[in-house]
């Protein structure tokens, strides 16, 4: 059977395991399309509702955020059990997974679209890549057990499927690379990728900046948005440049974050075998 069509067949657990628990929220993948709707629906209120995201006609009609790389991925979805009433409301954080073997048959990973990871790819030909997108929490729930279930789940999704290195887009808001040009340089100077691990934006994409070190590092980090600053509390590479991203109204930089890397602190907290907040 064919790989595209073997994994149309696979594509869901209807069995999939709850990775976590805090009270009444769950963490664990989407079992069916249905539960990939939700998570897409719940996406378009965050970026096009309350965000400044653009959406497009069909985005508009449908109100769904979805691409092409949807079909491809795990969604790892949080979900409130006090809600009651359907899925789609009970549905309120999710993240898009997509680990490397997926990545070769949707055509490449969506990052690649803004920067040039192939070299990365190349020189760490024998790892496992996990390339993380899409985060996006409800606004009553963007507390620290609702990250805390995400992150539980994605370190067992890590555990299960052998990934050896975790990327993917962090976005800072606005679309004028000049008025951010105090935290890009900070993070230049103080989380840029060893040569190992560099990735640049594409060229004709991205805008290169100096490093930075004439700012006061607290409040600079205190400027950055909470996910990006997760990403460098855990141990997680900056690479080089900044693209700008219209349609979401935001600009992203590349984050690489090797599983060596991460913070022992962190694993303690969920535990080597993710069982800290487990079921």
């Amino acid at each position: 059977m064919p790989a595209k069509l073997l994994h149309y067949v696979r594509r869901f657990d209807p069995a999939a395991p709850s990775l976590g628990r805090i009270g009444n929220l769950e963490v664990r993948l989407a079992r069916n399309a249905a539960e990939v709707k939700a998570a897409q629906q719940l996406r378009y209120r965050v970026f096009y509702q309350e965000m400044s995201a653009q959406p497009s006609k069909l985005q508009k009609m449908t109100r769904r955020d979805r691409d092409g790389f949807d079909r491809y991925c795990d969604h790892l979805l949080v979900i409130d059990h006090g809600r009651g009433g359907p899925i789609a409301r009970q549905i309120v954080g999710t993240y898009r997974l997509m680990p490397g073997e997926r990545a070769a048959l949707a055509g490449g990973f969506y990052t690649a679209q803004e920067f040039d990871i192939a070299p990365m790819l190349a020189r760490h030909a024998g790892k496992r890549f996990l390339e993380l997108g899409r985060s996006c929490v409800l606004k009553d729930y963007r507390g620290k057990r609702t990250v805390e279930l995400l992150w539980q789940g994605i370190w067992s999704y890590v555990l299960g499927h052998g990934v050896d290195v975790l990327f993917g887009c962090a976005s800072l808001a606005g679309t004028d690379p000049a008025t951010l040009a105090g935290p890009l340089g900070f993070l230049q100077a103080n989380a840029a990728a060893p040569a190992e691990w560099r990735v640049r934006a594409h060229p004709h994409r991205g805008t290169f900046f100096e490093a930075v070190t004439d700012v006061d590092p607290r409040r600079a980090l205190a400027a950055l948005p909470p996910l990006l600053k997760g990403y460098l509390r855990l141990g997680g590479y900056v690479g080089e440049g900044a693209v700008v991203d219209h349609q979401f109204g935001t600009t992203d930089v590349l984050i690489v974050l090797p599983r060596e890397n991460i913070n022992p602190r962190y694993i303690g907290h969920y535990g080597a075998d993710a069982s800290r907040f487990a079921a």
